[in-house]
């Protein structure tokens, strides 16, 4: 026996129409919530931007490569990681509110000489160094994504809102990837601040897509320096790689050197522990301080995420005096407890008897006299 044939007449009719009206405003919906993933995306490299990087000694068969070679994702035969991702136990959250801290004005000394590092949560940090400011990766949108709906979102505000910030001098991007270069936080910045964007060969052209003009994107390859108010900054090796869609390795990844008259820093951005850190430690150190990369590691990428130990190795290699940990707290992003990443970099530390700072999201560390390791993030855990 066949199925009733819908009703005729007007309720029929307004039935349909009520259906039909229903679908068009999801997809209406859908197109509106997906309106700026395109943007985000970014952009592609072309004419003497594409020219430009294929020149990079580390551009190689259409992309950019890692010397020693290296896999994002290599896997790992005895798990099932959509699986742990999805079912695991281990405590990928915070059990209750992270405490936060409003830096406040910089305390009053010797501007030749002052270094203090604002760590706002994930990789995004404030320099302040000789007087002057440098942000590094600033990431202030709630989710790390190209949309606004789904992706990881945060586990904690920022500290400060992004118009709160001071006048900085340099934005240092790492690479691309969506929880160190977002869009909506780089448009905002281009009314609030009015300082160069300096980032690895071809990222320029996702800020090219997003509206910063030229003038402003100084595009850097590994050992390239650009001067920037009185500082030198040089982009220097990372083992990582790059990506806001399908293709991999269109643009380049970096660590940077911040370095003044007196005073010097080393930024990891994203990396796996390789050798390169010792050349950099001999070419460019000693560094005053640190900012070293210890969350979202996994056995499964070891190559492009450093582990906790290995991040005092490299701040070791860099012949780094203060460490501070970054990359971690904000953002779940693998499949550690949200506090392993500082608890074993915190053990590793005194086993040794490196210097060690860990601040909260806002707090100001003043590098010559750093705040004393209290463990506050165990009663958060």
């Amino acid at each position: 026996m066949g199925a009733p044939a819908e009703r005729a007449g007007p309720e029929g009719t307004l039935g349909r129409r009520l259906r039909g009206a229903a679908g068009l405003a999801a997809l209406a919906g859908l197109a509106w919530v997906a309106r700026d993933v395109p943007a985000a995306l970014g952009g592609r490299l072309t004419g003497a931007r594409a020219e430009r990087a294929a020149r990079s000694p580390r551009f190689h068969d259409g992309a950019f490569r890692n010397p020693g070679g290296s896999r994002s994702m290599a896997g790992t035969p005895d798990r099932n990681l959509v699986r742990e991702l999805l079912f695991g136990k281990q405590k990928r959250r915070p059990s209750v509110t992270v405490p936060l801290l409003r830096p406040g004005t910089a305390p009053a000394g010797d501007a030749g000489r002052e270094l203090n590092v604002v760590w706002y949560g994930h990789a995004s940090a404030l320099i302040e160094i000789e007087g002057r400011r440098v942000l590094l990766d600033p990431v202030w949108s709630d989710r790390c994504s190209p949309s606004s709906l789904v992706g990881p979102r945060r586990l904690h505000r920022p500290p400060v809102r992004l118009d709160e910030l001071p006048p900085v001098d340099a934005i240092l991007i790492s690479h691309d990837h969506y929880d160190h270069l977002d869009m909506a936080t780089v448009q905002a910045l281009l009314g609030s601040q009015s300082a160069p964007f300096l980032v690895p060969l071809g990222v320029g052209a996702h800020l090219d897509r997003w509206g910063v003009p030229a003038g402003r994107i100084v595009e850097l390859d590994w050992e390239e320096s650009h001067r920037v108010a009185g500082l030198e900054i040089t982009a220097t090796a990372a083992q990582h790689f790059s990506g806001r869609g399908l293709r991999r390795d269109g643009t380049l990844w970096s660590s940077w050197v911040v370095a003044g008259a007196h005073r010097r820093v080393f930024y990891t951005g994203d990396s796996g522990y390789f050798d390169g850190y010792a050349e950099i430690g001999e070419r460019h150190g000693p560094f005053d301080v640190t900012l070293m990369q210890i969350g979202a590691y996994d056995r499964a990428w070891p190559s492009i995420h450093m582990f906790p130990e290995e991040a005092v190795a490299a701040h070791l290699d860099l012949r780094g005096g203060l460490l501070v940990p970054v990359h971690w707290a904000t953002f779940n992003l693998a499949l550690h407890d949200w506090s392993e990443p500082v608890d074993r970099i915190w053990a590793e530390a005194k086993a040794r008897d490196v210097r060690l700072a860990v601040p909260r999201p806002g707090e100001r560390v003043v590098v010559d006299d750093p705040p004393a390791v209290d463990g506050w993030w165990q009663a958060v855990a």
